[in-house]
């Protein structure tokens, strides 16, 4: 009996997109495992020339040389000098003040700087900027005795878009655009009686470096404990040009 010739092209066609779906799911695998090995992780893959592709290989990320101590060629007092442990362990953490990753869209730091390029590279001399979402809970919090506040940050090129923020409730409640904390008068004996180490946000200054004194604005909202509030004359005479003359009005 003889079979049609669409009937053949068909089958033959099916078997043909068989084939091509298998060898490109096992050619992605391979390569998944390949960018998951020790210095090849990471968005910015690039292969490398390697005559031995398939043998693991764990390649230093931070280079015991750092140990000799190098003259720095007059760019400070100190020569240019890292024990192994010390910059693994500033190589491994997020931020100075965080090890952890805080969004999901993140890459931990251990996976990014890996591989040969930062062998030789010492941590301890690198611009390394602290995080956000750590520094933001050493400001204190901002007292109010209205029951909804308005939180722009501050308002100006460097602010946000206007959030309006409930303190109804006993609780310390913060801007969720900035993290400015917020809460209410009617609850400060409540939440003073709790334990620090409950509370998200100082309550109080604490005199941390950490803790920068934001600028006043007339839009911000709040008073600072042990902080008097500026007038809002104060803040616009602030605000016009030098060489102009003041006037209230």
């Amino acid at each position: 009996m003889s079979v049609p010739v669409s009937v053949a092209r068909a089958r033959l066609a099916g078997v043909t997109r068989r084939v091509s779906r298998q060898s490109t799911r096992s050619f992605a695998s391979t390569t998944s495992t390949a960018r998951q090995s020790p210095g090849n992780t990471g968005e910015n893959f690039i292969p490398v020339n390697d005559p031995n592709p398939n043998a693991s290989k764990d390649s230093p990320n931070v280079s015991k040389t750092n140990e000799v101590a190098v003259d720095n060629m007059g760019v400070g007092d100190h020569p240019l000098q890292e024990y192994a442990s010390e910059a693994e362990k500033r190589r491994v953490m997020q931020a100075p003040n965080r090890k952890e990753v805080w969004s999901r869209s993140q890459m931990p730091r251990e996976m990014a700087m890996s591989g040969p390029r930062f062998e030789q590279t010492i941590m301890e001399v690198q611009p390394r900027p602290y995080a956000a979402v750590d520094l933001i809970h050493k400001q204190p919090v901002r007292w109010t005795d209205q029951s909804v506040v308005a939180c722009d940050g501050g308002g100006g090129p460097l602010g946000h878009p206007r959030i309006f923020i409930n303190t109804s409730k006993p609780e310390i409640c913060w801007c969720t655009y900035c993290g400015l904390p917020y809460a209410n008068n009617h609850h400060k004996k409540m939440l003073q009686s709790l334990p620090k180490e409950k509370l998200a946000y100082p309550l109080e200054p604490t005199n941390d470096p950490a803790q920068v004194v934001i600028p006043s604005t007339p839009s911000q909202m709040g008073e600072v404990q042990g902080q008097y509030p500026r007038l809002k004359a104060e803040l616009e005479a602030e605000a016009v040009p030098q060489g102009e003359a003041f006037s209230q009005r």
